[in-house]
């Protein structure tokens, strides 16, 4: 392992001075592959150099209650090589995880789907809060959110909602909301104060550029329309709206949010891109389903990952037997690492151990 984060620090330090030449056009493709790479490599070399110094101390300390003839000198040694072992322990543990081979979607933006499942009325208000939910939470990490899709009701909410997130680490915190969400309260529509349960499935698909996946125009069926609002009246005069349809696959791709036909076929070839790697992915490693089990849900959409409960106050994440009582609303309004701080460390701890028996 040691001999690797070696490698990888020298790397590291040829890449700093390869960026900090002169001669380096900061507008070519080498200078952000470059900048890309160093800063893939940034974290770990700097979680490796805290090892070192702390390994550095912890021998030191060790040296002075093993030669050292001053009995207080030792036992302030001896406590602090008690606390730099564990420190020790604990950055090593760390740096295991971090050369453990990454998601090959780690750093990529990501398209998301929200969906009304059972619930009618209810569960469109649903998708709404959730992706309001969604929206503030990518405020307060400075992503960018842009609608790519939306199919609104007249109640207010969306039969289905389609965003695109950027920014910084973007699947790596969303990655965990892929599945079924259910919802439990008293509907707005409901006079006789009964609790309803409803569904929204959520989709989180890494962004695709158009050099990764090939689609041969004539395996694309292309349909303008005029866009239709709640209720299924005409908001536009001409016809903006496309519906994509690629035929080797049969996905169905439509959007009508802009008023730009152009526009809204931009948009359209996006999510079409995403569904085929998800697609392609997914046919690709389906040998890997039992692995795939062991990790935090299986990915699919009708798994119910977690419950929003109205009457109690509370909000359960089903994968890890995780209540929250009285977070709901902050969750609600943006409030999402009191949820995926402890899915993350519920899944760094499962790749630690099954490293540690390999």
């Amino acid at each position: 392992m040691f001999e690797k984060l070696d490698q990888m620090r020298n790397l590291y330090e040829d890449l700093s001075k390869r960026l900090s030449s002169e001669t380096l056009d900061f507008s070519s493709k080498e200078y952000l592959d470059l900048v890309k790479e160093h800063k893939q490599l940034e974290k770990t070399v700097q979680l490796y150099q805290r090892f070192l110094d702390v390994r550095k101390r912890f021998d030191e300390a060790f040296e002075i209650v093993e030669k050292s003839d001053d009995a207080e000198l030792i036992e302030l040694a001896r406590e602090e090589y008690r606390d730099l072992e564990k420190e020790k322990s604990i950055l090593e543990k760390e740096l295991e995880l971090a050369l453990y081979p990454k998601d090959p979607n780690y750093d990529k933006n990501i398209i998301m789907e929200i969906r009304a499942g059972t619930g009618g009325d209810e569960a469109a208000l649903f998708v709404s809060d959730l992706y309001r939910m969604y929206f503030r939470f990518a405020e307060d990490e400075n992503w960018t959110v842009e609608i790519l899709s939306s199919n609104p009701t007249e109640v207010g909410g969306f039969k289905e909602i389609i965003f695109s997130v950027v920014g910084e680490n973007v699947y790596e915190m969303l990655k965990y909301e892929m599945g079924g969400h259910r919802v439990q309260r008293i509907p707005v529509t409901e006079s006789g104060g009964r609790i309803h349960t409803s569904a929204v499935t959520v989709a989180v698909l890494p962004e695709v550029e158009e050099s990764e996946i090939e689609i041969q125009n004539n395996d694309l069926r292309i349909d303008v329309y005029r866009s239709s609002g709640p209720g299924g009246q005409s908001v536009n005069t001409t016809d903006s709206a496309v519906r994509i349809t690629h035929i080797p696959t049969g996905i169905v791709v439509q959007c009508q949010d802009e008023k730009s036909q152009h526009k809204n076929k931009a948009k359209a070839l996006r999510v079409l891109r995403a569904r085929l790697q998800e697609k392609k992915k997914m046919e690709q490693h389906i040998e890997l389903a039992e692995e795939r089990k062991q990790q935090i849900g299986s990915g699919d959409r009708s798994e119910r990952i977690r419950t929003y409960n109205f009457p109690q106050n509370r909000i359960t994440d089903h994968r890890i037997n995780l209540t929250l009582y009285s977070k709901l609303e902050n969750i609600l309004n943006g409030g999402l690492k009191e949820l995926i701080l402890p899915l993350s460390e519920y899944e760094k701890n499962k790749l630690l151990s099954k490293e540690s028996h390999v």
